[in-house]
């Protein structure tokens, strides 16, 4: 079974197309957002963006759930923005069975997302640190990339393909 990380920006539908694509895979599926100590809610909460120093046992948490679910065999789908190549580099560094898929789009579709929704604890005006915090992902690390203007049963699709593409027959 595959892991698959879904990153991208706050407002990008990790959590939608997450959910769907792990249905869809019949595996389970883990939000990123849940990983995070209280003391990082609370400063995501009065709009302070997360420094690298908050991130790494949150990041690190998520990995050793990921080695856990891939000793078990267990297929997931884990919702996390990844946002810099050091933060994929833990979540999944060599791990060739774990799979990375990038959801993006045009910042003023992701800020009218941001502006229907309501979050718990991540104000709108985080958005401007994550896009300026985000590196795409490199070729080598073998991102799946898909625009998220279309439908999300369309994402979902187009990923499944993308998935399929490299399974071994």
């Amino acid at each position: 079974m595959t892991v698959v990380v879904m990153m991208g920006v706050s407002g990008v539908g990790k959590t939608t197309v997450g959910r769907r694509l792990a249905e869809a895979l019949g595996c389970g599926y883990a939000e990123g957002d849940s990983y995070h100590p209280a003391a990082n809610v609370e400063k995501m909460r009065t709009g302070t963006p997360l420094e690298d120093a908050d991130r790494w046992p949150w990041l690190h948490a998520m990995a050793a759930d990921i080695d856990r679910w891939r000793a078990e065999g267990k297929g997931m789908v884990l919702a996390c923005s990844a946002l810099k190549r050091a933060y994929r580099g833990i979540l999944i560094g060599d791990r060739q069975d774990v799979r990375l898929v990038q959801l993006t789009g045009e910042e003023a579709l992701i800020r009218s997302r941001i502006a229907a929704r309501k979050h718990e604890y991540m104000p709108a005006s985080l958005l401007i640190s994550q896009l300026a915090t985000l590196e795409p992902p490199a070729a080598d690390e073998r991102p799946i990339v898909v625009d998220v203007r279309d439908a999300p049963e369309t994402c979902v699709a187009q990923i499944l393909g993308a998935l399929e593409e490299v399974r071994p027959s």
